[in-house]
C-alpha cells in the first residue's frame, strides 16, 4: 500500500489563497496540515493492520502478499521525515508493534522443527492446526521488511535481538535425579542463531537479503553485535566471498557486507567488534585486510547514490584483490 497525496494538497497551494487576510491564510494552513496528519495516520493504521493479518496466516502465499504489502508500505514511509515519525510512534501502539516479532514468528521460523507431541488430535475432534513452510521468496521479503523496519525504527533491533536474530545456539545438559532410573541427562536448546542458519544453508537471493538485514541489526546495536562477533559470523562472510563457486553478486554482496561492516557499523576500535581487524586479517590476509580496512573510509559527504556508486566500485575491488592474492 502507498501513501497517497492528499486530494486538498494542490487546491490550498492556489494563487487565489495569497490575496486572503494572514488570519486566514494560517488558520486554513493549520487546518489542511491537521487533516493531513489525520489522513496519514489512518493510513499508517490500516496498512499496517492489514499487511501483519496476512503476514499471520498460515499459508505461504498469504503471507507472501502480507509481506509485499508491507514492504511497499515502508518505501513509502521512508519518503518523509513526517511519516517516518508516524511509522515510529505507531510502534507503540501494541496492537501495531508486533511486526518483527510476527516476521520470527512466521515467515523466519524453522518448520521442520515442528514435531508431534501426541495423537490427540487424530483421535479427538479439535482439528490440527497446520502451517505451510515459508518459501525462498517468503524468506526472502521478510529479511527486507526487517531490513527497513530496523532501518526507520531503531527500537526494532531490540525485538530482533529479543528473538534471538544472531544470538549463538547454546545447548545446556539438564540433569534430573529421578530414583527409579537413576540420573537422567536431558539437552535444551536455549537460542537460535536464525540469519546466520539463513546466510550458511538458504540460496543466494535469501543469502543477499541476510546480508543487508545483518547492517541493519547491528547498526547503533552493541547487543547484537555482540552476538554476530560470539557466533563467528565474519567466519561464515569470509568463507562464502573467498569461494569462486559462489554466485559472482553474492560474493559482491559480502565485499560490501564487509565494507559496511568495518567503516559504518563498527566506526570505533573497542568493544563489542574490538576484534573485527584481526579476523579479517586472519581470513583474508593482510593485503586484503588492508584494502578493505582502506577502501571502508570512503567520504560520507556524498550523496546516497554517489556512496552507493562507491560502494559497488570498492566492493569489486575487495574482489579483484581476493581473486589475485
Amino acid at each position: 500500500m502507498y501513501l497517497k497525496k492528499p486530494l486538498w494538497s494542490e487546491s490550498s497551494a492556489t494563487p487565489e489563497s495569497d490575496e486572503k487576510p494572514p488570519y486566514t491564510a494560517t488558520a486554513v494552513g493549520e487546518m489542511v496540515a491537521s487533516l493531513n496528519k489525520q489522513r496519514l495516520y489512518r493510513e499508517v493504521t490500516l496498512a499496517l493492520q492489514t499487511g501483519l493479518k496476512e503476514a499471520r496466516a498460515e499459508f505461504s502465499f498469504l503471507r507472501v502478499r502480507g509481506l509485499r504489502s508491507i514492504l511497499k508500505f515502508l518505501r513509502s514511509v521512508a519518503e518523509s521525515d513526517s511519516t517516518i515519525s508516524l511509522f515510529c510512534h505507531s510502534q507503540s501502539i501494541p496492537e501495531l508493534q508486533g511486526m518483527v516479532p510476527v516476521l520470527f514468528q512466521h515467515s523466519l521460523r524453522r518448520y521442520e522443527e515442528d514435531t508431534v507431541a501426541n495423537l490427540n488430535h487424530i483421535f479427538g475432534v479439535e482439528p490440527m492446526k497446520i502451517s505451510t513452510p515459508s518459501t525462498d521468496a517468503e524468506v526472502a521479503l521478510a529479511l527486507r521488511v526487517l531490513e527497513g523496519c530496523c532501518l526507520l525504527h531503531r527500537e526494532s533491533t531490540i525485538f530482533a535481538h529479543q528473538h534471538k536474530a544472531i544470538e549463538m545456539k547454546k545447548t545446556v545438559e539438564d540433569k534430573t535425579k529421578n530414583f527409579c532410573w537413576g540420573e537422567s541427562h536431558y539437552h535444551h536448546d536455549l537460542s537460535k542463531q536464525v540469519l546466520m542458519d539463513i546466510l550458511s544453508t538458504r540460496g543466494v537471493l535469501e543469502q543477499g537479503a541476510c546480508l543487508d538485514a545483518l547492517i541493519s541489526i547491528m547498526l547503533d546495536s552493541s547487543a547484537n553485535q555482540m552476538d554476530f562477533e560470539s557466533c563467528d559470523g565474519i567466519e561464515e562472510v569470509a568463507h562464502l566471498i573467498r569461494d569462486k563457486q559462489v554466485d559472482e553478486n553474492l560474493r559482491m554482496k559480502c565485499g560490501e557486507f564487509l565494507l559496511l561492516l568495518i567503516g559504518h557499523v563498527n566506526g570505533r576500535d573497542k568493544p563489542p567488534l574490538a576484534r573485527i581487524h584481526e579476523d579479517v586479517r586472519r581470513l583474508l590476509g593482510e593485503k586484503s585486510a588492508s584494502l578493505i580496512w582502506a577502501a571502508s573510509q570512503f567520504g560520507s559527504t556524498l550523496d546516497p547514490e554517489q556512496r552507493l556508486t562507491a560502494l559497488h566500485i570498492q566492493a569489486r575491488r575487495v574482489l579483484e584483490s581476493l581473486d589475485l592474492y
